[in-house]
């Protein structure tokens, strides 16, 4: 049995009148495999580039290990200067992960290397973000707290993204009061026996290459899988709309603290109990007894 995924329309380009009415309205993903074709950064971006312009900056990396007990879940496993991260990147296979490196703090001269394409959308342009994953890491299924559109470019090597549209969060073990699924479950080969409701799920799936974009929408799902050593950059389009902006707020002030909160009282316990209701939960949704 596999999951239930079909490919993600790709275009060349598309007018912004096109994108707006066939992808960012009606909220559908699509990848883009010309948009950034012009770019200094499609041509110049690779890891001896990032070696020679922003090796000395110190970079906190994350790892696949879920947190436990009273552990940060946002804490990293290490941080070294980014050249050094790069050498581990090019030896082989590392669970090691950079995200949401800021390219205005870090590498404000690397704003020239891209521009914002002309889609119809307002970009949160303070906000342009490094991404980067060794061959073989991946990132747990879940949506942005922050319910942001994202735009994601791919530089340096290949990832194959996983996507759900917010319909199938039932069936995504959800786990309360936080917005990701279950760490546990291995979505490149998960088990249907013990998460059988992932088979009713109905997702999107592509594959990533050099100078390639994928058009997130807001709130959908997305689990990614580094392929091989990778690149990327996000470019951002906060919610507009007043429901999701409540939304947003809500996560901010009140889910993400409450759970912090409680993974400080009560350590591994309340994780545990968030795993069996996240199993409890969408069982009963799916109609698995």
């Amino acid at each position: 049995m596999k999951l239930n995924l079909q490919d993600i329309p790709r275009v060349k380009t598309l007018s912004k009148e096109d994108f707006l009415k066939d992808y960012f309205i009606p909220e559908k993903p699509v990848v883009f495999e010309e948009l950034s074709a012009d770019w200094p950064a499609t041509k110049k971006w690779d890891f001896d580039y990032f070696r020679e312009k922003a090796g000395d900056v110190v970079v906190p990396l994350y790892d696949g290990k879920p947190a436990k007990g009273r552990q940060s879940s946002h804490g990293p496993a290490k941080k070294i200067p980014m050249r050094e991260y790069i050498d581990i990147l090019e030896k082989g296979p590392t669970d090691l992960r950079m995200f949401f490196f800021n390219l205005l703090q870090n590498c404000p001269e690397l704003i020239d290397d891209f521009k914002y394409p002309d889609l119809g959308v307002k970009f949160f342009k303070k906000l342009p973000v490094l991404f980067v994953g060794g061959e073989g890491s991946s990132v747990v299924m879940h949506y942005d707290m922050d319910l942001a559109n994202n735009f994601h470019f791919n530089f340096v090597g290949e990832k194959r993204v996983i996507l759900y549209p917010p319909s199938e969060t039932k069936f995504l073990y959800h786990v309360p009061h936080s917005i990701v699924s279950m760490e546990i479950i291995n979505m490149d080969n998960p088990d249907f026996e013990k998460y059988p409701a992932l088979a009713k799920a109905k997702g999107f799936e592509t594959t990533l290459k050099h100078g390639e974009a994928l058009y997130i929408p807001s709130k959908w799902w997305h689990f990614i899988k580094y392929e091989t050593a990778s690149l990327s950059m996000t470019l951002r389009s906060l919610p507009q709309k007043p429901g999701r902006i409540a939304e947003v707020l809500k996560n901010l002030i009140i889910t993400r603290n409450y759970d912090n909160l409680m993974r400080k009282i009560k350590g591994q316990d309340w994780i545990d109990y968030k795993n069996r209701k996240a199993i409890e939960n969408t069982h009963r949704s799916a109609g698995i007894e």
